[in-house]
This record gives structure tokens, sequence and C-alpha cells, in this order.
């Protein structure tokens, strides 16, 4: 299920993909923004892929084919909730992706500095000048709830957090041509703060109160997604750096 895109100004598309209909819900509304509105650059549509990498991948090509403004044109996020990796972080943390990576293979982000520090900005704004902690890193793709002993495997590898869907769905608009992709992922579990713990549900409310505050930094990206990369800083870092925060 997907919003209805805004009608067509003549600028580039943006197609924001996410799994739940719960992420879909901390989302609506984004569909209304167009050029000229003082929230989104063009027309923007909020894609509900269903779970798992297939069904992203199915979803997201479907969407691009036969799409307003179909082609290299639209910029393509991902997002949603996902699971953090590394030590010490919490529900609530963003992540946002430089690279996603699966057995397929790897995807480089677009502008993933400029994107953290836009949504370093928003939150500030949200929450009357306080912080919050958002981590860039590589983000790895799973097809299945990822715990325990696989989380700790991830982590070694230089992953900072997992999801089903990111890596599906960015190698996926990518396949036609190259085009602005990103991800951008709230942490609702943790290694200290797990699925099957008794705070599973404070971990979700705020990884949902976040999910709701982070339009305006896509739309920040969005905007500036088709600078060169020296503009935009776009081009994500090396592979198999360490991950990286941005003080929020």
């Amino acid at each position: 299920m997907d919003s209805g895109p805004a009608p067509d100004t003549g600028a580039a598309p943006l197609l924001i993909a996410c799994a739940l209909g719960i992420e879909r819900f901390a989302l609506r509304g984004v569909g209304l923004g167009a050029a000229g509105s003082g929230a989104a650059a063009g027309p923007v549509t909020v894609l509900r892929t269903g779970m798992g990498p297939q069904a992203a991948e199915r979803a997201v090509s479907r969407a691009l084919a036969g799409g307003p403004g179909r082609g290299v044109r639209t910029a393509v996020v991902a997002t949603g909730f996902c699971a953090g990796l590394a030590p010490g972080m919490h529900p609530g943390d963003l992540v946002v992706a430089d690279e996603t990576r699966d057995p397929a293979g790897r995807t480089p982000c677009h502008g993933s500095r400029f994107l953290a520090e836009a949504l370093a900005r928003h939150a500030r704004r949200a929450r009357g000048g306080a912080g919050r902690t958002v981590h860039i890193g590589p983000v790895a793709g799973s097809n299945h709830v990822v715990r325990g002993a696989e989380r700790a495997e991830l982590h070694a590898t230089g992953a900072i957090a997992v999801d089903m869907e990111s890596a599906a769905t960015l190698r996926s608009a990518v396949r036609g041509g190259a085009r602005p992709v990103a991800a951008v992922r709230v942490i609702v579990d943790a290694p200290e703060h797990e699925l099957v713990r008794i705070g599973t549900l404070r971990g979700g409310i705020s990884a949902f109160r976040v999910l709701r505050t982070v339009l305006p930094a896509f739309f920040d990206w969005h905007r500036s997604s088709f600078l060169s990369g020296d503009e935009l800083d776009g081009h994500a870092a090396p592979p198999d750096h360490p991950g990286r925060d941005v003080s929020l």
C-alpha cells in the first residue's frame, strides 16, 4: 500500500519505502508535500513494501517502473525500524547508512553526512534543543530477525545495524541506473535492549516517535540530492570503515 503521490510539478520525485503498517502510519501525510508547499521539493510517494527482502525488491521495482517520474530521476529512501548492532546503542537512536550490504552485494548511499546533519538539526528543533544520537555506517540486510550471537557476528563485519528491507530496496532502486539513494533507520532494539526483553514496548514507542520526526530531513536531502558529490559530501565512505556518530 502506498500514499497517493503529490501532483507532478516537474521536480524530481522522491520514493520513501517502508515495510510495516506502523512505519507507514508514522509517516502519514508525507504524500501531501510538493514543491512550493514548504516541505517536499517534488512529488512524494510513501510505499509500504511488506516485510522481507523479496517483498521490498518486488514493490520497489514495480513502483519505479510505473510510478510518477519513473526512471533514474526518482530519489529513493529506505526507512523504518532496525536492530542496532553496536554496544551502547539505544532504542530511538537513528542510523544513517553510508552503504547497505547483504549477500547480493553492496549499494553506496548518497549524501550520508548531509542527511545525518539534517536529522540532527531537525531533532534539535523537535526536542527544544535536546539532542539525539545519529550513527553513520554500513547497514546489513537479513531475511530474518537477527538476535544474540548472529548480531555480534554481523557487527564484527563492520555493520552497525541490520534490517530486512534496506539493502534490497536500494539495490532494486539502482538496478536500472544511478540515482540518489539513502537509508535511515530508527533503532527499536539493541544489544542491551533486545526485543525479547521487557523494555520492548518502551523501545518501540520511542522508535515510533522518532520516525515521525524524520520527514523534514528527508526533504532537505531530496532538495540537495542532485548536487555534485563535492557539494553534498555525496559518496559513501570507504567500505569496512568503523561506524561514526553525529552529535545531536
